[in-house]
């Protein structure tokens, strides 16, 4: 089924999962004031020139899309979630690193509005 919005997607997922989602959608929201909610590959985005923000939710993680390509630091720090393409994965069963997802947004951002 395409979704239309993030709030379609949203509340297509079980309650807890949900919630999940709803704290990575906020986070970003503050990190990267302006960012435009949008539905891109049927996924929730965040746009601003560009789509630079995926996030989505699976059987046993959220994942988050694309990659950090240039900040070293970052690509550092987030070594533990991620996969073999650089994509994020965030277990359901663990706490979510909302900080730590609100940098790789402000970081997306900027990699996608310098691009």
């Amino acid at each position: 089924m395409p979704f239309q919005s993030h709030d379609e997607y949203l509340v297509s997922q079980p309650v807890e999962i949900r919630k999940r989602l709803e704290q990575v959608q906020k986070e970003v929201e503050a990190r990267v004031p302006g960012a435009t909610r949008t539905i891109s590959y049927n996924m929730p985005a965040f746009k601003n020139e560009r789509t630079f923000f995926y996030f989505a939710a699976f059987k046993k993680h959220i994942g988050i899309y694309p990659p950090v390509l240039k900040d070293l630091e970052l690509i550092a720090v987030t070594e533990a979630f991620r996969g073999p393409k650089g994509n994020l994965s965030f277990p359901h069963n663990q706490e979510l690193p909302l900080a730590l997802i609100g940098r790789v947004a402000a970081s997306l951002a900027a990699q996608y509005k310098a691009a």
